[in-house]
């Protein structure tokens, strides 16, 4: 898929170094390479699974990765689901590459794979994420609590 900036591509087992210096921008504590590692693959064996996964998100210009951005299939309070979820590197933060992703996989999604539902899982108080859930149309439908972390459970659909 192309955006005006960005392309989102299948994740491939190459993209381990690119994500770790994703997650490691943001994430604490921070990914080893073991865990990233098995966070790809685990990525890769759901899309061969499923036939769609996270994609990889490539700034156009540069050719250079900054994220991730896609769907998932896993079970939220018992019923399974489709979460979209997105992570870029912070230095990529509050220019719209979130918003600008998450938008062409809630259209391939809808339109293209025909899910009838997506939900994100966001963590109590990111308010960088729930903007981009409202921004794709999106709203508020609980609030849940997910390996002991309070979660906002936004859908559409």
């Amino acid at each position: 898929m192309e955006t005006e900036r960005l392309v989102l591509r299948p994740m491939k087992a190459e993209d381990i170094d690119a994500m770790l210096d994703v997650f490691t921008s943001f994430t604490e504590p921070r990914f080893t390479r073991s865990q990233m590692l098995q966070w790809v693959h685990r990525n890769l064996d759901h899309q061969a699974r499923h036939g769609y996964g996270l994609f990889a998100v490539i700034l156009k210009g540069e050719g250079l990765l900054i994220g991730d951005c896609g769907l998932e299939w896993m079970e939220v309070d018992g019923v399974p689901v489709a979460e979209l979820g997105y992570d870029l590197a912070r230095s990529y933060w509050n220019q719209g590459y979130a918003t600008e992703a998450a938008t062409a996989v809630r259209d391939y999604t809808l339109r293209s794979l025909g899910l009838p539902d997506i939900v994100s899982l966001i963590q109590v108080g990111n308010l960088a994420s729930r903007r981009v859930a409202e921004k794709l149309g999106m709203r508020l439908l609980d609030e849940i609590v997910r390996y002991s972390r309070p979660y906002w459970k936004y859908g559409i659909g």
